[in-house]
C-alpha cells in the first residue's frame, strides 16, 4: 500500500468517498441497495414528483428510472399516482412504509458520517467542509 503522500488528491478524495459510501451502504441492511437507498432519497425529498425527475437526479435513463421505482412499488415502499397538471403523466411518491424506510436510512447516513468525521477535529471538518464546497459544481 502506498503510503499518503505517493498518492493525488484525486485518489485520495476518490479513497475517502468509497470508505464513506461503503460505510453508509453496510448501514443499509441487505435488503436495500445504494442505488435503491439514493433512488429512496430523491422521491422523499422531491415527491410526489415525475420519474424523469427521479432519472435526473440519479443521472440515470428515464427507462432504468422504471426500473428502479418498479423495484421500491414492488416493496411496497413508493406508489404511483396520475400527474394532477397532466393526465398523462404520473408521479411517484413515498408510502408509509417508505418514508418509514427512508427515515432508517437517513439516519444510518448520518451515523454512519457523524462517526466516519469523527476521526477529524472540528476544526478540520469545518475545513474540509469549505474546501469540498468550493470544488462542488453545484455551488454558485
Amino acid at each position: 500500500m502506498r503510503d499518503a503522500d505517493e498518492l493525488s488528491l484525486d485518489e485520495l478524495l476518490m479513497g475517502a468517498a468509497r470508505a464513506l459510501r461503503r460505510r453508509w451502504a453496510s448501514g443499509l441492511g441487505s435488503d436495500l441497495s445504494p442505488h435503491d437507498a439514493r433512488a429512496l432519497r430523491v422521491i422523499g425529498h422531491h415527491g410526489p414528483t415525475r420519474l424523469g425527475v427521479v432519472a435526473d437526479h440519479l443521472r440515470i435513463a428515464p427507462r432504468s428510472a422504471t426500473d428502479v421505482v418498479d423495484r421500491l412499488e414492488s416493496r411496497g415502499l413508493v406508489h404511483r399516482s396520475p400527474d394532477p397538471d397532466d393526465r398523462r403523466a404520473m408521479t411517484v411518491a413515498l408510502t408509509a412504509v417508505g418514508e418509514s424506510v427512508l427515515a432508517e436510512v437517513d439516519e444510518a447516513r448520518r451515523e454512519g458520517a457523524a462517526d466516519f468525521f469523527g476521526s477529524l477535529t472540528e476544526r478540520e471538518r469545518t475545513s474540509l467542509a469549505a474546501l469540498l464546497a468550493r470544488l462542488d459544481p453545484r455551488e454558485p
